[in-house]
């Protein structure tokens, strides 16, 4: 298994099997977005000025998993903390070690980057992932999000 970050100099094809590995996600969730706006997002967060990272773990041509992630400061640990927005791994391959393997590629990106903290959420009821979380030393933090979306 192969697992890197991608940059703007990788293919276009590979930005569209990106989005379609997460059209696979958002179809399982209430989440409206088409195809376009994630192949947007993708190329977005591709530009030199970005503040986010796209990380896959591949076999030859086949896209197993993705991380997408952006980073912002703390007030709270005076330093960049990396929120993991996206850790998504294809349904046939699931439960072969790839989104630990993609997680512990990103944790060691951020220690590389002298990030602080890394954040992210997961479903209630998602216990397999959270065991995953546990068992690289995350923890529960206690919050309820919010958001608001522009017309």
């Amino acid at each position: 298994m192969k697992i890197y970050e991608v940059t703007q100099e990788h293919s276009e094809a590979l930005h569209h099997r990106i989005a379609a590995l997460f059209m696979q996600q958002i179809s399982v969730s209430d989440d409206p977005s088409s195809y376009d706006q994630v192949l947007e997002a993708v190329r977005l967060s591709l530009k030199n000025d970005a503040t986010s990272r796209i990380i896959v773990a591949e076999i030859a041509d086949d896209l197993l998993g993705v991380a997408f992630m952006n980073f912002g400061i703390s007030l709270r640990t005076g330093g960049y903390y990396l929120w993991l927005n996206e850790l998504y791994v294809d349904n046939e391959h699931r439960n072969e070690g790839v989104g630990k393997e993609l997680l512990l590629y990103t944790i060691h990106l951020a220690e590389s980057e002298n990030i602080k903290t890394i954040e992210l959420e997961t479903g209630v009821n998602n216990s397999v992932t959270k065991h995953m979380y546990n068992s690289l030393g995350f923890y529960e933090v206690v919050s309820k999000r919010y958001g608001f979306t522009f017309s």
